[in-house]
């Protein structure tokens, strides 16, 4: 697997990377094929169409066509990549489109970001930030915030587009489950879909890896499925039952509740109850 660069130089309506080739052609609606082991996209997407709003269609495409979640990605890259011709002001449409979508809740994941600003406590670090939609959200607000996520490439894809978006954050690029800050350095640690990325042992140090970084909160999102999204990543599946073992695991106090999917809140500046 090569590294992507998202804004590497390509043919005007034309991306490919790996087995993946994307095709803008003017009034085609959207067509994913697979042929052997390259996957073909064609589409006639205009500029106000890119943005979070992908994400279903794409989705669809890859139930339809067997993506897996690296084809998923290049799919979606490219997607942007051969809407508009310029590399950054392509992904700086992307961004506005999906940060406009979220906050008007017209995107589907909407209610997991509001819900989760609703939580938040002080200055933030997220842990597994992709795009960063959520870290930028924050900002925009007037939060201290820190993006981290293991990919280099979608945080330097974040460096480059948040000052064109008129917003300052922090960027790091690093394994959740062994950030490089120190012990209770932000008010809130947040892990919005992250967990069901990874096995149940890796999630658990992640957890403690967010508390020790946490001063106030640690504040953790999933969905509930009954078996995993495959083209998304997902490789275990969470209910609230798996939600209350994982916050009884940590010993401290915390709270599990339902809302888009399971939420464990955990407070480590209230003391612990015992039932």
């Amino acid at each position: 697997m090569t590294e992507l660069d998202a804004l590497a130089p390509s043919p005007d309506g034309v991306w490919a990377h790996e087995n993946v080739v994307v095709r803008h052609l003017h009034g085609l609606e959207f067509d994913a094929v697979r042929t052997g082991s390259t996957v073909q996209v064609c589409h006639g997407l205009t500029s106000a169409q890119i943005g979070e709003r992908l994400v279903p269609i794409v989705t669809a495409q890859a139930r339809h066509v067997g993506l897996s979640q690296r084809e998923f990605e290049l799919v979606l890259v490219g997607i942007v990549r051969t809407t508009v011709a310029d590399p950054v002001d392509a992904w700086a449409t992307y961004y506005r489109n999906s940060l406009d979508e979220l906050l008007s809740g017209t995107a589907d994941f909407a209610p997991v970001h509001d819900h989760a600003e609703n939580l938040i406590v002080g200055s933030v670090l997220d842990m597994g930030s992709c795009f960063g939609f959520f870290p930028l959200r924050l900002a925009m607000k007037g939060h201290s915030v820190t993006a981290t996520d293991l990919s280099d490439g979608t945080m330097r894809l974040l460096t480059v587009v948040a000052p064109h978006l008129g917003i300052t954050l922090d960027t790091v690029v690093c394994d959740a489950a062994n950030v490089p800050v120190a012990d209770s350095s932000v008010d809130t640690v947040t892990a919005l879909h992250l967990l069901e990325h990874v096995d149940a042992e890796t999630g658990s140090r992640i957890v403690r890896e967010a508390l020790r970084i946490a001063r106030t909160r640690v504040v953790v999102a999933v969905p509930f499925e009954t078996e995993t999204t495959a083209c998304h990543g997902h490789v275990r599946t969470f209910d609230e039952s798996s939600l209350v073992e994982l916050g009884r695991s940590t010993g401290s106090m915390f709270e599990t509740s339902e809302h888009h999917g399971g939420w464990l809140v955990i407070d480590k500046t209230r003391a612990r109850q015992f039932t």
